[in-house]
């Protein structure tokens, strides 16, 4: 393999191994950051020793890392983290400080070093905010109670990692200095990098970003640039270069350009983190995982395990409903590319070695494989253990059952599930011809919308098997479901049986295919939007050309 001496050659190489490998990972319905380090392991040293880590590979990846940081700065939604109010705070810096103590115990009694012990306890603290999104959005429960709960404490986390990579890079900074002087020299070159950047974004940013957005392309290399510099002025004042491009991210962040922004660096970024996690899993020898398969396997179980059931535990204290808590701890059952930058950072410190980054990455091999299958089956997971989950539940769950007492105080002739443009427009419509109606949703924002309006609004969630429970189903003469979905409605459609409904219902579906299978099942009404508003699209086209050839007709000129 001489020809891969070359570093385009090389680089081209690692190109078409990572799509065929990604390709595979796909088909196992694993997310890319397992795919790319595997490569990382098959072509590097350890492996075949096809490819060699290189410099320009190593530079890709520090770029990589910097706009992943940049980007988690630009779309840091602090208003997500006001309005889930305590329940962010409390789930993501209590699992923090569950995660780092217990970790730290469990890494001594497997024989670490105190030092060594401290950054896998660390590491096995933060979980993956790009998996998470992802498969939420996926599963189309990013805007759910238990996804929004999700994204709040996963935003606490990345605020942790950053202070941690702040405290780390501090101490490596200079061995000679005590550790007052290393605080006040941290506090000095931190505040001079805040002023700075504070200053900038009042001065600067506003009218510069104004005369660039003329050019959205220049617009995108302005804001890598930004990114970039900040990146290297940090590392210039002894910080990491992560906190540079986070710091840089923030300061666009209050911009009327950041979705722009961040919508068109995704891509880049996502590209640029191959490269690190392909020299990450170059820089890994086999031999040495192989030692710590034994020790990797016992903290991966206790990711697995802890971290959704600390969630839980914290989350049934503050009165939510056990299905709520287990949907949003199973979303910190895995260690993140975080746990990841942190360990390339500790090696590059020198306070602990490849054997120590090989465990880290071998926990974070384990639990986000396994983490993906547990949240894209979450709810059968939730089926399956909701008879022992009771204890993490109040006998009343008062955050959710507060906002459903009052739904059977009046009867309803009709129930729609799902408040977006049809269901709402079918609430309208149904409301405006002096039914009684009652709406559900699983988006608390919309349900707080609805309510506004003065609409009888309620949050829940069409496949909680339990919540029919809390419907007044001896008065209403219809259920509609406006949620599309085979597998939605038909556990819908089951739970309703389980509590006695009589009553009729009506779903949505939007694939052909899922017709034979909804029709077996007893529904009493298949609502087919796209097919119904065409077909009354084209009947007044029709209509029209019609009026148009009678009018031409007799006027023949």
């Amino acid at each position: 393999m001489e020809l891969l001496t070359n570093p385009f050659y090389e680089t081209a190489f690692v190109l078409l191994v990572s799509a065929v490998v990604g390709a595979v990972g796909l088909w196992l319905r694993q997310p890319l950051i397992v795919s790319f380090i595997a490569v990382g392991i098959l072509v590097g040293p350890s492996a075949f020793g096809w490819v060699a880590s290189s410099e320009e590979m190593e530079l890709l990846a520090e770029m990589g890392i910097a706009l992943l940081l940049f980007v988690v700065g630009l779309k840091l939604d602090l208003h997500l983290i006001r309005s889930m109010g305590t329940v962010a705070l409390a789930t993501g810096l209590g699992q923090v400080a569950f995660t780092s103590i217990v970790g730290f115990l469990i890494s001594l009694l497997l024989g670490l070093a105190p030092l060594t012990a401290l950054y896998v306890a660390v590491a096995l603290t933060f979980s993956s905010t790009i998996i998470v999104v992802k498969l939420l959005s996926d599963k189309r429960e990013i805007d759910s109670l238990h996804g929004r709960i999700a994204l709040g404490f996963l935003i606490v986390q990345d605020l942790v990692v950053v202070l941690v990579m702040i405290a780390l890079s501090a101490l490596g900074s200079d061995a000679n200095l005590s550790v007052g002087e290393t605080l006040l020299q941290l506090v000095l070159k931190g505040g001079l990098l805040l002023l700075a950047v504070g200053g900038t974004m009042a001065l600067v940013l506003p009218k510069l970003l104004h005369h660039l957005a003329r050019s959205q392309e220049l617009l995108l290399v302005f804001a890598i640039a930004w990114a970039v510099a900040l990146s290297a002025l940090s590392e210039i004042l002894g910080f990491s270069a992560e906190v540079g491009a986070f710091l840089a991210g923030i300061s666009l962040a209050s911009t009327r350009y950041r979705d722009a922004i961040g919508s068109r660096l995704v891509s880049i970024r996502d590209f640029l983190l191959l490269f690190f996690f392909v020299d990450l899993g170059a820089h890994l020898n086999l031999q040495l995982l192989g030692a710590q398969i034994v020790p990797a396997l016992v903290l991966s179980v206790f990711v697995l395990i802890g971290n959704p059931t600390i969630v839980m535990v914290i989350m049934g204290y503050m009165g939510y409903r056990k299905r709520t808590s287990l949907l949003s701890g199973l979303t910190v059952a895995q260690i993140s590319e975080f746990s990841l930058i942190l360990a390339a950072l500790g090696l590059s410190l020198g306070h602990i070695d490849e054997e120590t980054v090989g465990l880290i990455t071998l926990v974070g091999l384990i639990t986000i494989g396994v983490s993906t299958y547990m949240i894209l089956y979450s709810h059968l997971l939730y089926e399956w253990l909701a008879p022992v989950l009771s204890i993490f539940e109040r006998r009343i769950p008062h955050r959710e059952e507060a906002e459903d007492t009052d739904f059977s105080a009046t009867g309803a002739d009709v129930i729609v599930y799902g408040l977006g443009r049809y269901g709402g427009w079918l609430v309208n419509s149904l409301s405006s011809k002096g039914l009684v109606v009652h709406g559900v949703d699983f988006d608390p924002e919309n349900v707080r919308r609805w309510r506004q309006q003065g609409f009888s609004v309620h949050y829940g969630d069409a496949e909680d098997p339990e919540y029919p429970s809390h419907l007044p189903l001896n008065t209403v003469k219809w259920v509609v479901s406006s949620i599309p979905g085979l597998g939605v409605n038909l556990t819908l459609l089951h739970a309703l049986k389980n509590y006695g409904y009589q009553g009729k219902l009506a779903v949505t579906i939007h694939k052909d295919h899922e017709d034979e299978a909804i029709q077996t099942s007893g529904v009493d009404l298949i609502l087919r939007p796209f097919v119904d508003a065409a077909e009354q699209a084209a009947e007044e086209l029709s209509k029209d050309l019609k009026a148009l050839k009678n009018l031409k007709a007799l006027n023949p000129e």
